[in-house]
């Protein structure tokens, strides 16, 4: 294997730690100085935004690396990333008296222990500069070799760390979340901080992960939590992170939409539906859509017998206004944890002979939706969980109404897929080379048991015990967007050597070379043929923890992804 030199930077060695705000100024990156209109174009040689443009489809028009040259693929640089304010990363290179520039932000206590890096967001490269995340962590590192230009370090009061999808950008500033639901902007070149604010009450159990999403003079967050409370998105001004809207996911005062489909006005309000990952963006209807998650409590009465919304939806909202254009509910009165939160994709394809301006998404319940992005109007819906099992019927509209006799009971009921989803969080990704939309699929299968049928005892995720009892396998599957149908299923092995275990790593990424991107449960990240599922090329490389991203940099095209706290990037070498 032929590997790039990495090159040690002696300017950067031995610089202090900075608190924000104070000490000497960190070594600057280049300047990114991303208009806010090149995120409407398509995805060129950088990767700006959480998909690389706003559609979603995490597909790339480089074609250097395809079916014939990926076999050339090779190690190009690895970076290891180190959470904390004690510097690190660098890729293994010596260190003499310190590293690249800390700068220190947040009011957490300062011996609260830092959460390990563990690199599950979307890395962006613009201007031939990464920027990587963990919770409480930014970095930036040079595209060429992963050598670190800075790093900073959030002192956080605590809240859960599960994850960080990334950061978005606008002109020379970053945007991320901190899972005690701060919302922190950086100067790009230095990594010192330029303001925070507070975008979720800590007190009320919000935690935040969310890639923030970047559109014209808008930035947008939305929320997590799993216990009682209403989920909404919120846009900021990008220069001083004033609040511009908050569109809440469900009914909070009486006449609001959807209120009928909820027992009250109380259990309403404090019914969920987090947006807690980014969606896509139309530039011509100001459209900006995404997934809403599941409603609160999730497995025990409570809710009624109605729908919930805008719970288990896609809902597109004006980014101008907040105000809701159309919604379409994939889960109504969701009882398994089943959000629908994922990234949907969007497209343009001929149905019935007109052409149409499409959003699909594939949701964490097995099922396959798509709408027209306009109007949200019902086009199809279809299993792609081949063994899915809770539903009873699709109703007239194309949503999915749920057999009662699969949500948990006392004696226990025998339920495809688990609460964790035919997918969970991981990205999908669409071709218009292929027309294929590719997702990951798991089809595990639990028995869960109602441990508390009062629901005034079982707030949030309580209420219920869930064991897992088994699978009929894991694969990656292409869809056919028009139709619905599984077009092919390729196997993931599981890290046993058969087939029922995980795969998909942390999502896809598709190119116009004819390929996708993934890893699988042993451990591979693997090039698949796009056309037709056969794998190319792996190197095994540890469990992946992202979904990988390509970039083009002095001629050279890298494919870049993670597994846990170290990134590593693959290009060809002659």
């Amino acid at each position: 294997m032929r590997t790039k030199p990495l090159l040690l930077t002696l300017s950067l060695l031995a610089l202090p730690i900075a608190l924000a705000g104070q000490g000497p100024a960190p070594v600057a990156a280049p300047a990114p100085s991303l208009d806010p209109a090149r995120l409407q174009k398509p995805l060129g040689e950088d990767w700006p935004t959480y998909s690389g443009d706003y559609t979603g489809k995490r597909y790339s028009a480089l074609t250097q690396v395809d079916r014939t040259s990926v076999k050339r693929l090779s190690l190009a640089w690895t970076a290891r990333v180190t959470a904390g304010n004690g510097g690190g990363g660098g890729g293994g290179r010596f260190r003499f008296g310190g590293g690249p520039p800390v700068t220190v932000g947040g009011g957490g206590p300062d011996n609260l222990p830092a959460v390990p890096a563990n690199v599950k967001g979307t890395p962006l490269m613009v201007n031939g500069v990464l920027y990587v995340t963990s919770p409480d962590n930014a970095w930036a590192l040079d595209a060429r070799d992963g050598r670190e230009l800075w790093h900073y370090f959030w002192r956080t009061k605590g809240s859960t760390p599960i994850a960080n999808r990334g950061v978005g950008i606008w002109k020379d500033y970053l945007y991320f979340v901190t899972p005690d639901n701060f919302f922190v902007s950086l100067d790009a070149k230095t990594g010192k901080e330029r303001w925070n604010k507070e975008h979720a009450d800590f007190d009320q159990q919000y935690f935040s992960t969310m890639a923030p999403i970047v559109i014209d003079n808008h930035v947008i967050v939305g929320t997590g939590n799993d216990i009682d409370s209403p989920g909404y998105i919120q846009s900021f001004d990008p220069e001083t992170g004033e609040v511009q809207w908050r569109f809440y996911t469900v009914p909070m005062k009486a006449g609001d939409p959807g209120l009928d489909t909820w027992p009250n006005l109380q259990s309403a309000k404090y019914g969920g539906g987090h947006p807690w990952l980014p969606g896509v963006y139309d530039p011509e209807t100001r459209l900006y859509i995404f997934g809403t998650g599941n409603p609160i409590p999730a497995y025990t009465a409570g809710r009624g017998e109605g729908d919930n919304l805008y719970t288990c939806s896609l809902v597109a909202v004006n980014v101008d206004t907040g105000k809701m254009a159309w919604a379409f509910q994939t889960s109504p009165h969701d009882m398994h944890d089943w959000d629908s939160a994922q990234t949907p994709i969007l497209f343009e394809a001929t149905i019935k002979g007109k052409p149409r301006k499409l959003v699909s998404t594939a949701a964490r319940n097995g099922y396959f939706f798509t709408v027209d992005r306009v109007t949200g109007e019902h086009i199809l819906t279809t299993k792609y969980g081949e063994a899915t099992n809770w539903a009873k019927s699709v109703d007239k509209k194309g949503s999915v109404r749920r057999n009662p006799i699969k949500d948990p009971t006392i004696p226990g009921a025998l339920t495809s897929p688990t609460s964790g989803g035919t997918i969970n969080w991981e990205p999908p990704a669409y071709s218009p080379d292929t027309k294929l939309f590719y997702v990951t699929e798991r089809n595990g299968f639990s028995i869960y048991y109602l441990t508390d049928p009062d629901p005034r005892g079982s707030m949030g995720l309580g209420g219920k015990e869930e064991v897992s009892v088994g699978s009929t396998g894991s694969y990656l599957t292409a869809i056919d967007p028009t139709t619905g149908k599984i077009v092919w299923r390729r196997p993931y092995p599981s890290a046993g050597g058969g087939f029922g275990g995980g795969g998909g790593g942390g999502g896809l990424l598709t190119t116009a070379g004819k390929l996708v991107f993934a890893g699988d449960a042993g451990g591979n990240f693997v090039a698949y043929d796009a056309e037709t599922g056969t794998p190319i090329w792996h190197s095994r490389i540890g469990s992946i923890s992202n979904a990988a991203v390509t970039y083009m940099l002095d001629g050279r095209q890298h494919i870049l992804v993670a597994a846990g706290d170290t990134l590593y990037a693959f290009a060809i070498y002659e």
